[in-house]
């Protein structure tokens, strides 16, 4: 076997066990945005509704970092709830610079998503869509 044949082996052998990454980078911002999108929620709903987009053994440390995070860049803000008799909690709730930044992550994703149907168009042996022109949609 030469060289050039043993490579995509090689290249094969590296991914066995890990599996290719499913899903768009910092995916876990957008998703939280799409869970307060409707209505405000607390770190452990949020996490229960991010197990739906590929999250289900997220370590909760990375939720709240993330949340953190995201309260600093002024996408999303929390007050404390107390008022249902337990423990306080935190609820977080979506802002319009975070309604502006999901906005932008679903015009992006249409794009990703017309990309992916042509990968698997091809790959699937199905020619390719024409374009259509912005006078015909």
């Amino acid at each position: 076997m030469s060289k050039e044949e043993r490579k995509p082996e090689a290249a094969l052998r590296g991914l066995e066990g890990r599996g290719a990454e499913a899903r768009p980078r910092n995916w876990l911002v957008p998703v939280i945005l799409l869970s307060l999108k409707d209505w405000n929620s607390y770190g452990y709903e949020l996490m229960e509704r991010a197990s739906a987009f590929g999250f289900e053994a997220m370590n909760p440390g990375t939720l709240y970092r993330t949340l953190r995070q995201m309260e600093k860049d002024g996408i999303v803000e929390s007050t404390w709830e107390t008022s249902r008799g337990g423990p306080a909690r935190r609820m977080y709730t979506i802002t319009d610079a975070g309604k502006a930044y999901l906005d932008f992550w679903a015009r992006s994703l249409e794009q990703y998503q017309q990309t992916m149907d042509n990968f698997f168009r091809l790959y699937t042996g199905q020619p390719l869509r024409p374009e259509k022109k912005d006078e015909e949609k």
